[in-house]
């Protein structure tokens, strides 16, 4: 949903990536409410929310009735977030807050049992006077009114005595079919939390934000070292970008003669192939022989780790570890299911735009819709990686996806991930069997820019790296794996 023309003021939320969610952040003298079940990060989302209050030199209250503030305080400060500035007020069946003797001497036993809590929060409300408040959980006071009638009376009147306010509110609560309607139709804005397991990780999605709109669908949420961090899917930018047709050449002649030269800057290169007849190792002197050149590059490894690839780049002479410490190629190595599709893209682009990256090279796309969160959805995750290959490209940087084929021999299909739609140049290397013999070939099927040779070549791999021959002549079915001299013109 797009945004309206802002008339309100907005609060951010002190939570990397939400307010991008929001179209701004937490619109003044509004009620939120943040559902989730127990361990999405309900209350930590909103810890942080006092916290930015609290950035702001504004006073800022914490409701809370399961846990205790000293509790609350350790929890934030693990993470941390230091509210100890903040006003608690506990309203626990065991605190404080029930009898005359405590700190919050606001409300007597008796009254309690006529259901009006709200009523006398208000009176509390009024004597700290906070700009943001966080109720965690909001059903607590729910369970203390008489009648749903009587809540939803209750939460109306007190959403508009903090609208007068200009009180920003944060509610939270676990969901439940019997409330969360007509809470969700009371609130000015509704945040769902959700933890779906290891494999799908934590997502966010903001379905209402009232009067300022917010961007829809379901975004990548992780409770990292400082908090919850929230990475906004990727959305196509569909301003124009001025293509400039300058080239990564690999260094190596005849592989770029077969290219034409090379890659052009801003394009996407898949290169296919399968197991082990040396994808990665052209990937690489093509990163290696840009970053010599001064053209920052990036891999990105999810099938290998970065000794393993350290370590067979140099055997074949490439000089990776030199490269790394002048700061001119970047190698991330990404773990099984530690990333969502929007936090991987997240760290993608900020490496590109903190360093300059020209060439970014994802090592493999089946590699990729293993490890990343999400993987049971092929068809989601496809396009989450197209909407981070659209941004980089988008940004001039070139892009080489490595597909691994299943296939030994035999060409039944150029790509094995369903992915030809993304390419503007497709690689693909084989193996062919000649008299017996098992030969590795490359050749060129797609270049969208600038002519290429038609006709495959023969490569090996020895110690010194990639050798590339001459192309591959007095023989047809060569793209099958099977060449074949009998029918060679």
């Amino acid at each position: 949903m797009y945004p309206s023309d802002r008339r309100f003021g907005q609060r951010p939320s002190g939570v990397p990536g939400l307010d991008s969610l929001l179209n701004g952040g937490f619109v003044d003298g509004r009620l939120y409410l943040v559902i989730g079940p127990p361990g999405s990060g309900k209350t930590l989302l909103g810890t942080q929310f006092l916290r930015a209050g609290l950035d702001a030199d504004e006073t800022v209250l914490f409701i809370h009735s399961e846990e205790s503030a000293p509790d609350l305080r350790a929890n934030a400060a693990n993470l941390g977030i230091d509210i100890d500035d903040a006003e608690f007020l506990d309203v626990g069946p065991e605190s404080d807050f029930f009898t005359e003797s405590g700190s919050y001497d606001v409300v007597s036993p008796g009254d309690i049992e006529d259901g009006y809590l709200i009523s006398d929060i208000r009176r509390e409300i009024e004597a700290v006077d906070p700009d943001r408040i966080l109720i965690d959980p909001i059903t607590h006071f729910q369970y203390l009114e008489p009648t749903e009638y009587q809540f939803r009376k209750r939460l109306i009147s007190f959403a508009r005595f903090l609208k007068d306010r200009g009180t920003t509110v944060l509610a939270t609560k676990t969901p439940s079919e019997d409330t969360d309607t007509q809470l969700k139709s009371l609130s000015d804005g509704v945040v769902v939390l959700s933890h779906d397991g290891e494999k799908a990780g934590r997502r966010i999605r903001v379905p209402k934000h009232r009067g300022v709109g917010q961007q829809d669908g379901s975004h990548g949420m992780e409770i990292r070292e400082h908090g919850v961090e929230v990475y906004p899917t990727g959305v196509d930018d569909p301003s124009e970008r001025e293509f400039e047709p300058t080239q990564f050449a690999s260094g190596i002649t005849e592989l770029d003669a077969l290219l034409g030269g090379g890659i052009e800057r801003g394009t996407v290169t898949i290169l296919s192939g399968p197991a082990g007849i040396g994808k990665s190792t052209t990937a690489t002197q093509f990163l290696a022989n840009a970053a010599a050149n001064g053209q920052p590059g990036l891999a990105c490894l999810f099938e290998e780790s970065i000794e393993t690839f350290v370590h067979r780049s140099e055997t074949f002479g490439l000089p990776i570890s030199r490269l790394r410490e002048e700061g001119s190629l970047f190698i991330e190595e990404v773990g099984a299911l530690s990333l969502s599709p929007e936090e991987f893209a997240h760290q993608v682009r900020a490496k590109v735009r903190d360093h300059g990256i020209e060439l970014v090279v994802i090592d493999g796309i089946s590699g990729y819709k293993s490890a990343i969160k999400g993987g049971e959805n092929d068809v989601e995750l496809r396009r989450r990686l197209r909407a981070l290959i659209q941004r980089l490209v988008g940004a001039n940087t070139s892009v080489v996806l490595i597909d691994q084929r299943r296939e030994v021999t035999g060409f039944p299909q150029p790509t094995s991930e369903s992915v030809s739609y993304l390419a503007d140049n497709i690689v693909f290397e084989n193996y062919i069997e000649v008299e017996g013999e098992l030969q590795r070939v490359v050749g060129v099927l797609k270049k969208r820019v600038g002519g290429f040779e038609t006709v495959p070549r023969r490569f090996r791999i020895t110690a010194d790296g990639l050798e590339v021959g001459d192309p591959v002549s007095g023989m047809h079915g060569v793209f099958k794996g099977i060449p074949d001299r009998s029918g060679a013109q």
